[in-house]
């Protein structure tokens, strides 16, 4: 049997690319305390804690989760970490999702976290991992041969990485918790900024964030006593992960069998028969600009070989058949750990109406999508205006 579970509220710090003022205890505190106020609630109502992170090394601490506690208002309570590379901030949400839907907590929170400028995550990613192929060139470097590959495939022209990267921009620019605020990068631009990983170039690329993310959820009650008090909640209508190995005989890495089979599930889940007709609006975990399109078929908004159409005819923009990343999306803000959960607490802004500059009107449901490791991690959710 499975409950009715929703998201009361979310809170994020302002990414930056240095957070020097505070310790990560202080910054998780501030997503947390965000996210406590805008579900109205305290510390003193939550019941159990989820905590997500990307591999400690990106840090340079140990299990941090073990000091952080106290900060994390965990004393006395339930406390969970989740771990799934990229994608567990995501991964996190939908593992709070679950306590609530399985009837086991009423109210949970759930936080992730990145501060990268206290280490550095190209060379963490390159450090030797016995009986696991090398990256050696951080994930841009790892990432690169896919999109060529992507690109070989569907005949895509080379402009449409650039449109997604100005897209994102101009869309993280009306973002107030963004750490790039780009409003008037052109496509043009992009093209003519420095090759880094042929075909990425310099502006379609992720920054390196310090940031944290909270999500609230609970369960009818709590749903409810945020309706009463005049506010929407974001319904979460279904959530799915997936994994596969890194590498295997055959493995399609550029349209992955464990996003396919998790987006799959997930529409199924949520009752959607046509994802591009049905969803509003769509935060996709897009850290070099080719993944939107590529994404776009790995989740079943597009056949294979057409996602750059989508982006080409500007149906991805706020306005266009599907809004994707109206926040500014990783393009814009990158706290690894936090990511995910930032793409599914912006799904929820926007069917919760407190999206502010970039709303997308008329949203009643929204994809949350996150992606980790080497494209083999998944998780994602749906959520509605509406209960189902």
């Amino acid at each position: 049997m499975s409950f009715p579970a929703a998201v009361l509220g979310t809170g994020q710090t302002h990414h930056v690319a240095k957070r020097s003022d505070v310790s990560m205890a202080g910054m998780c505190r501030e997503a947390i305390d965000r996210a406590l106020a805008d579900a109205d609630l305290t510390m003193a109502d939550i019941d159990a804690i989820v905590i997500g992170k990307a591999p400690d090394m990106f840090e340079g601490m140990m299990m941090p989760e073990l000091y952080l506690a106290d900060a994390l208002g965990a004393p006395g309570k339930p406390l969970l970490r989740v771990h799934t590379a990229g994608s567990v901030g995501g991964s996190t949400a939908c593992v709070a999702a679950n306590m609530v839907q399985g009837g086991v907590h009423e109210k949970v929170l759930a936080i992730a976290w990145e501060k990268q400028s206290e280490s550095n995550a190209m060379w963490a990613l390159s450090i030797p991992v016995p009986f696991t192929m090398p990256v050696g060139a951080g994930a841009g470097g790892y990432f690169a041969p896919h999109v060529r590959s992507y690109i070989r495939r569907s005949n895509a022209p080379l402009h449409v990485g650039a449109m997604v990267a100005a897209k994102d921009r101009r869309n993280g620019a009306k973002n107030p918790h963004a750490h790039l605020k780009q409003g008037d990068k052109t496509v043009e631009e992009v093209l003519s900024s420095q090759m880094l990983w042929d075909p990425i170039r310099f502006d379609e690329t992720c920054p390196s964030s310090d940031g944290a993310c909270a999500v609230v959820i609970g369960g009818e009650k709590s749903a409810a006593a945020v309706e009463a008090a005049g506010k929407k909640v974001g319904w979460i209508h279904a959530t799915a992960m997936r994994t596969e190995p890194l590498a295997y005989a055959g493995r399609d890495q550029v349209n992955p069998q464990a996003g396919q089979e998790a987006a799959k599930a997930l529409w199924a889940q949520a009752g959607i028969t046509d994802p591009l007709a049905e969803i509003d609006a769509a935060e996709i975990y897009v850290p070099f600009s080719w993944f939107e399109p590529m994404w776009l078929e790995n989740l079943g908004f597009a056949a294979p070989g057409d996602g750059w159409k989508l982006t080409d005819k500007g149906e991805t923009e706020i306005g266009g058949a599907l809004p994707v990343n109206p926040s500014g999306g990783v393009l814009s803000s990158n706290p690894i750990g936090a990511s995910g959960m930032i793409r599914f607490a912006e799904a929820a802004k926007q069917v919760m109406e407190r999206a502010g500059d970039y709303q997308v009107e008329n949203a009643r449901k929204a994809l949350g999508h996150a992606y980790g490791g080497g494209s083999q991690y998944f998780s994602m959710w749906v959520v509605g205006s509406e209960r189902r």
